[in-house]
């Protein structure tokens, strides 16, 4: 084979599938190294995870790959595995402790890619904590996308009083977006400080309130607008959106772990658009795949916070500025939407009832939590 080089070891690994997935272990990221060295081929596997197990299973496959190189002698592979981030079981009001005064806690909807319905979720999470009973905000935070204030049916500049915005209040929520103050259509273009600052305005220099529950939807991806909300509040959580395609998930983990970078506690991955629910047969189609976001929750150790099926009415409610959960309350898309809501309460407050009085049902696709 002539001279074996990293590159030539990397390859053969790409042969090792992790686990239960058509992908490969090099794909997923879990090789954080290779080297070749007088017969000797090492490697360094690490994966978070609470099933070491896994990792055993890998390095057993990849040791029979390498093995099988001509000019390999001998086979040494390293393996660690990284517990899951251990959260407490009510972080209470604590977690939420920031800058920004009133708000006892700050949850992040977020996402490693464009198009996976993120702002959808966002909203329709942010109607339902309302809905049962907990005073709850919307911060539009996606500074070159906002599309809270055509979701949510507001639209022109807030009043100021003191020289701080007065957010608008829709279907329970109160709402804030860098929308509010640019002309319609018009594009930013604005380099990192500039949006840096533009969110840390919308976060202190708006009059917030006394509020239970603050859902920032960020803009896509793991650039200024996550790192600055991460280091300038604490966030009792993050909350991933996805979809069930593996170009989906693929970010969805790389924003998995930039959370994890900046100690911001993972609330769990909520599979969005996980299939088509017939409305005259009720047959169920999974035009996207399935599964893939409950395989990837277990995989990294974190909740997996239910499904969300696709439906023209979910889309509907977004484009009139009546979400779902308030068009149609009792849809299976809206009790999906509720669920999820529970779930995170649940998650940061321990609670099994709403302030509303209500028993929190659990997502859709999940037992009782």
């Amino acid at each position: 084979m002539g001279d074996i080089t990293p590159e030539i070891l990397m390859a053969e690994l790409r042969k090792v599938r992790y686990p239960g997935y058509s992908r490969d272990i090099v794909s997923f990221g879990i090789v954080k190294g290779v080297k070749f060295h007088e017969g000797i081929a090492s490697a360094r596997f690490e994966l978070t995870t609470d099933k070491p197990e896994l990792l055993d299973r890998m390095k057993e496959d990849a040791e029979k790959v390498l093995a099988a190189v001509p000019g390999v002698t001998r086979v040494l592979i390293e393996t660690k595995a990284i517990p899951p981030s251990v959260r407490p079981a009510a972080l209470g009001a604590a977690a939420g402790a920031g800058p920004v005064p009133g708000v006892r806690r700050k949850v992040a909807g977020a996402s490693g890619k464009g198009g996976v319905g993120k702002s959808t979720v966002a909203v329709n999470l942010a109607v339902s904590l309302a809905a049962m009973g907990w005073r709850t905000g919307l911060l539009d935070a996606d500074i070159y996308g906002p599309s809270v204030p055509l979701m949510m049916g507001a639209e022109g500049q807030p009043d100021q009083v003191d020289r701080k915005a007065v957010p608008f209040e829709r279907h329970g929520v109160k709402i804030m977006s860098i929308g509010f103050f640019l002309p319609k259509d018009e594009a930013l273009v604005w380099r990192g400080p500039m949006v840096m600052k533009a969110i840390t305005q919308l976060l202190g220099d708006v009059l917030w309130g006394e509020l239970d529950y603050l859902v920032v939807d960020l803009p896509p991806g793991t650039g200024d607008a996550q790192l600055t909300l991460s280091q300038a509040i604490k966030m009792a959580g993050a909350v991933i959106v996805t979809t069930p395609q593996d170009v989906a998930l693929i970010d969805a983990v790389k924003g998995v772990m930039m959370f994890r970078k900046v100690d911001v506690p993972i609330l769990g991955i909520v599979e969005n658009m996980s299939f088509f629910l017939c409305p005259h047969c009720g047959q169920r189609t999974e035009i996207f795949s399935h599964g893939g976001a409950m395989r990837e929750s277990e995989r990294l150790g974190v909740p997996f916070l239910g499904e969300i099926p696709i439906d023209p009415s979910i889309r509907a409610g977004g484009d009139s500025g009546v979400p779902i959960v308030v068009r149609e309350p009792e849809s299976p898309q809206s009790r999906a939407f509720r669920g999820i809501a529970a779930a995170i309460a649940r998650q940061i407050d321990g609670a099994l009832v709403s302030p509303a009085g209500t028993r929190m049902e659990p997502p859709l696709g999940q037992g009782t939590a």
